[in-house]
């Protein structure tokens, strides 16, 4: 089983706070360290802003993929 150094439940959050929420959370973890998110629907536009704004710095894996749960590995290259 694999740990993360951080998890985001990201339904925690109110709307606004979601994506800055997760990308300090990215920020803040070490070269190396993986991180989850778990989340209600597919995050794939959370995908696509970490190319835009993170590009070539993170790994992204589906762990889980619905209907009801998305889990997703993010690692810090």
């Amino acid at each position: 089983m694999q740990t993360f150094a951080a998890v985001v439940n990201v339904p925690d959050f109110p709307p606004r706070e979601k994506h800055p929420t997760i990308f300090n959370t990215f920020d803040g973890l070490n070269n190396g360290e993986t991180m989850q998110i778990i989340n209600d629907h597919d995050p794939r536009p959370l995908l696509y802003q970490f190319m835009m704004e993170r590009p070539e710095a993170f790994e992204w894996e589906y762990l889980e993929e619905g209907p009801e749960i998305w889990k997703v590995a993010i690692l810090k290259k």
